[in-house]
């Protein structure tokens, strides 16, 4: 059998799942996985071994600064006074940073056509959630295609596929009523399934280990390693677990392991913090339009049975948002008599005081959703942020050294509301360009000093493929709501798109501008007043939080991070300018402005508090903040939501 993997590789392909063991061994310098191996007794399999980041149960949610709200210490102050962390590396013929729909498939593709030609390849597939599909939030209805080319028995193997859709629905709401609406033709679910991404990710985790991946849940990417010249990517670092928040070693302390790649593929989802970094110092971005997002939040409800139509799909515009405000919900009827409902809001909203979280806790009080729920209880909460820039939008997909796919490039099918089919599509892609390209590597290929791995060629087969096709064809649809006439215009637009036009125009429609400069001063706009909970039907922010199942450990750096330089400008702009808009965007109560006591003022009489135990990793804040100086990191490994419903 063939081999791309060196020696050395090779040898470690049982070693390295026992990682625990491995970033324990602070005095080596070896790269040698079998040096690793010796020192553990961990199982070799990664499914064996993932009790080892099963999280602490929840805490209690808090709004009020806590011990770990003392102000750290600056990371690179810190860093200064350390002595340089010993690391140990492994090599693997591809890294995939997330372990969702699509970084799945790339491993899932990557492995069946390593069996297909008899060649032994390692993939290895790092998730920072405690275990696969712990972080893993959509809507969803999923449309099979790319499920089908990928394991085209999925039935026979139980894929969590359960409910089909069985009707679709279109309403516009008023503040006390609904009315039918034309339904486009990309929102026919005919075929389509009504499912939890979360249970879908762990079912592929569970095909793509049988097939050989090797995945490790608990272990985050943390920094991304540079090729000598700073041009390509060699691969990526997890972060270090047992660090105060000062940046501190605890006794705990295990530095980050380095993962050296031929192929490196980010798979983070919308926004993520590496896939950033790498679009910004290759310039991946250059000549494309900004990306906008939607924030999409949700709750599962488990509601009486003869209020339950299996397979019902329903979508709404209009009420509660505003016609500046581009946005919808969804209700979906899954199976065991549960509902996923849910509002997104475009992030380019431009009322500082809107609460996305509010506008769907006031939502549920619409006589469409309050009848259905009454007598239900909510089971399940949760929220991401959401790419929905389109074809026009989509980065450079390559660079020297690795790719982007899935939403960390960002394809999701705004009018269809999907992305999962062509996340998944996206990672099959560059998992074959992939795989070419690692075969036509020399026998005595050496990662560190040969040129960075070429898969540039996944450009074409995602040009080529029917995914560039679906969204050339609705690129028009999203972008049509930057218009003086607001959503009323987009809808008009969109229709004739949709139903007559569908895509062939000579024109392209382009997003202006970042969300967050389209955030307006407060001064322009008065305060919402939202209704108080019932808790009941509606529920405050801390009681959604606990839904989630969120953990992060006590006594660690903050990971939503700002320059203590930054502070008192942030503070002063975001209070006087923006009223506090941090504190509204949030889907999990992290950010405050509380009065400031004790001296301990950041500007105006106020002090940002950042709760950063509440985290339920949407990235939203980094998209929204007017100012753009919150920085999202990853924490320790295994912190964040435990969702499994969604």
């Amino acid at each position: 059998m063939l081999r791309f993997s060196s020696s050395v590789a090779s040898t470690s392909r049982t070693a390295v799942p026992r990682l625990t063991a491995a970033r324990s061994l602070l005095s080596t310098t070896s790269s040698s996985p079998a040096a690793v191996a010796s020192t553990s007794s961990l199982p070799a399999r990664p499914s064996a071994r993932r009790a080892a980041f099963a999280p602490a149960p929840a805490r209690a949610f808090s709004t009020t600064p806590r011990r770990s709200q003392a102000t750290p210490v600056e990371e690179e102050a810190a860093a200064e006074e350390e002595e340089p962390v010993e690391r140990v590396s492994d090599e693997v013929d591809v890294c995939i940073v997330g372990g969702g729909p699509a970084g799945l498939s790339a491993a899932i593709r990557l492995m069946k056509l390593a069996q297909a030609e008899e060649k032994e390849i390692r993939v290895v597939v790092l998730e920072k959630g405690p275990e696969v599909g712990a972080h893993i939030l959509s809507g969803a209805v999923i449309e099979t295609r790319a499920l089908d080319e990928l394991i085209p028995d999925w039935k026979e193997l139980g894929a969590p596929l359960n409910q089909e859709a069985t009707s679709d629905a279109m309403r516009w709401l008023t503040p006390t009523g609904s009315y039918p609406m034309p339904h486009p033709p990309q929102m026919s679910n005919k075929g389509n399934y009504i499912i939890s991404l979360s249970k879908l990710s762990r079912w592929l985790a569970e095909q793509a280990e049988e097939l050989g991946v090797e995945i490790y849940p608990g272990f985050a990417g943390a920094e991304v390693l540079w090729t000598e010249d700073g041009k390509g990517v060699r691969g990526v670092v997890t972060n270090d677990i047992g660090l105060d928040k000062n940046f501190k070693p605890k006794e705990s302390f295990e530095p980050g392991m380095e993962f050296h790649a031929k192929v490196t593929l980010f798979a983070e989802g919308a926004h993520g913090s590496l896939s950033k970094q790498v679009m910004s110092k290759l310039g991946l971005r250059d000549g494309k339009d900004p990306q906008t997002y939607g924030l999409g939040v949700k709750e599962v409800w488990k509601i009486k049975k003869e209020k339950h139509v299996p397979g019902k799909i329903q979508h709404t515009l209009g009420w509660p948002l505003d016609n500046s405000t581009y946005g919808g919900t969804w209700l979906y009827h899954m199976e065991d008599e549960m509902v996923s409902l849910g509002i997104v809001v475009g992030l380019d909203y431009p009322n500082p005081y809107i609460s996305p979280f509010r506008e769907l806790q006031r939502l549920k009080h619409h006589p469409v959703f309050a009848e259905l729920l009454e007598g239900g209880e909510c089971i399940a909460y949760g929220a991401r942020a959401l790419n929905e820039g389109g074809y026009q939008s989509i980065p450079k997909l390559s660079f020297p050294g690795g790719g982007l796919i899935g939403c960390s490039a960002g394809f999701l099918n705004v009018p269809k509301i999907k992305g999962t089919h062509t996340a998944m599509k996206s990672g099959m892609l560059a998992a074959d360009e992939t795989f070419t390209a690692l075969k036509s590597l020399p026998e005595d290929f050496d990662h560190s000093t040969s040129p960075s791995v070429d898969i540039s060629s996944y450009e074409t087969a995602f040009e080529n493929s029917w995914v560039a096709k679906e969204l050339k064809e609705i690129r028009n649809v999203r972008p049509s709501f930057h218009n003086p006439l607001g959503n009323w215009g987009g809808m008009a637009y969109s229709g004739l798109d949709t139903l007559i036009l569908k895509g062939r125009t000579p024109w392209t429609f382009h997003h202006p501008k970042e969300d967050y400069a389209s955030t307006k001063k407060a001064s322009e706009f008065k305060p919402i007043d939202y209704p108080t909970p019932d808790g009941v039907l509606s529920f405050d922010i801390l009681t959604s939080v606990s839904r989630t199942g969120t953990n992060h450990a006590e006594n660690q750096p903050i990971h939503l991070h700002i320059e203590e330089s930054a502070r008192a400008a942030h503070v002063k702009e975001n209070v006087e300018e923006y009223a506090g808009l941090l504190g509204r965007v949030c889907p999990a109560a992290v950010y405050e402005y509380v009065e400031a006591e004790g001296g301990e003022e950041d500007a105006v009489g106020q002090k940002l508090v950042i709760n950063s135990q509440n985290c339920i990793h949407c990235k939203t804040c980094s998209i929204k903040v007017p100012t753009q100086d919150i920085e999202w990191r990853v924490p320790e490994g295994g912190g964040g939501p435990k969702y499994s419903l969604t």
